[in-house]
């Protein structure tokens, strides 16, 4: 199961008619491990603490630009075959000058004027996230270089998942439920809290996930956070259980999550529990194509209002999903917008500030003509089987 290099080929021949469009004479993808989605969704290349840009001219083949710390693993993984080292993306900022005896660099100058081909204007996909002396660099590399922001045209791209995007997306669902099943056998009375994702984490490994995106854990008063990492905190009987576990599959992303007690739960935390159960049920009934995205986050927030606690709901509870954990569609009261088939989403219903604490349940999902299919079959069956 792979994304062949044929759908690499139609995302280039896509982006390269935008630039014909836009007059544009090629487009730069930045990407670096924070956020890596868009570098790999036109070159499949990941980088792990290095940076990458993918520069695509307007006609012709693109050239991944790496470190050479990173090249041999960007020639395994990149469907491109051009891969350049330049100084700009070394793995580490230090005083020190690090020699590279072995290696060859280019320079933004020699890439943009191959590229470009006389053309001064240059997209930039990633603009708000590379660093500003890189950007400054690449502007000043080529005298009257132009710089246009062109996130759009990707995130237009992306937001209709391929057959084979779905195929990662199931694939990342199933090894997430795997690890959360883990999660939940071991985050129990006397286990720490790091001792019950770490038997979450490596369960997910060992059944096939590229990478842990994020690890979201806490237990008792440490659930009275939106995010939070496992510490050496002694579970005990009682504790409210906070775990989302991000799974990367081959580059895509879900998050599961579901809101549970370690030992014996109380009654005003089953209560909060049942809240949380209706909304992800009422937001099911709402995920389907052609259904507004605005009616759906209001009939979630109508559950809360009806159970009064509408002052623990902090944001939407949706959003899309894909190479990134968090993606359009991101839709709030006031969206208009509907669902369309084949988008894959991730549920986020959450409650913050509870005094039990706060929770959420994720799954994740796809949206088709009759309804949705979900991803996370684990956490649905949970859903249902723990409703007090």
């Amino acid at each position: 199961m792979e994304i062949t290099k044929g759908e690499f080929v139609k995302r280039k021949d896509k982006l390269q008619a935008y630039l014909e469009e836009q007059d544009l004479g090629g487009l730069a993808v930045y990407g670096d491990e924070y956020r890596k989605e868009n570098l790999r969704y036109v070159s499949n290349f990941w980088p792990i603490f290095e940076r990458g840009m993918c520069f695509i001219p307007r006609s012709g083949e693109p050239i991944l630009v790496g470190s050479p710390e990173g090249e041999v693993y960007a020639r395994e993984m990149s469907v491109w075959e051009d891969i350049r080292n330049i100084r700009e993306f070394l793995c580490v900022t230090v005083p020190d000058e690090i020699n590279y005896p072995l290696a060859v660099f280019s320079s933004f100058k020699e890439i943009l004027h191959e590229v470009l081909k006389g053309n001064r204007r240059l997209g930039l996909s990633g603009y708000w996230d590379i660093p500003a002396p890189i950007l400054e660099r690449l502007k000043s590399s080529i005298p009257g270089l132009e710089i246009v922001e062109v996130d759009e045209v990707l995130q237009e791209m992306i937001l209709i998942k391929s057959k084979w995007e779905i195929e990662y997306l199931k694939e990342c669902g199933r090894i997430a439920c795997i690890g959360y099943e883990e999660i939940m056998k071991h985050a129990v009375p006397g286990n720490t809290e790091r001792m019950a994702a770490a038997a979450g984490e490596g369960a997910a490994r060992a059944a096939g996930a590229e990478a842990i995106n994020f690890h979201v854990f806490g237990s008792g008063a440490r659930t009275n956070t939106i995010i939070g990492r496992p510490t050496e905190r002694v579970i005990r009987d009682g504790d409210m259980i906070m775990s989302a576990l991000a799974v990367q599959y081959e580059g895509y992303v879900v998050t599961v999550e579901f809101p549970f007690v370690a030992g014996h739960a109380r009654d005003d935390q089953k209560k909060m529990f049942q809240v949380l159960f209706e909304a992800a049920n009422v937001q099911q009934e709402y995920l389907k194509a052609g259904v507004i995205t605005g009616e759906m986050v209001k009939a979630v927030k109508d559950v809360y209002r009806k159970h009064d606690m509408q002052k623990y709901d902090v944001y939407p509870p949706l959003h899309g999903i894909g190479l990134a954990e968090a993606e359009s569609p991101y839709p709030d009261e006031n969206s208009t917008y509907p669902f369309e088939a084949g988008m894959c989403v991730n549920s986020d219903i959450s409650l913050f500030g509870h005094p039990c604490g706060s929770n959420r349940i994720e799954e994740g999902f796809m949206i088709n003509e009759n309804g949705c299919e979900s991803f996370t079959p684990f956490i649905r069956r949970q859903i249902q089987e723990k409703l007090f």
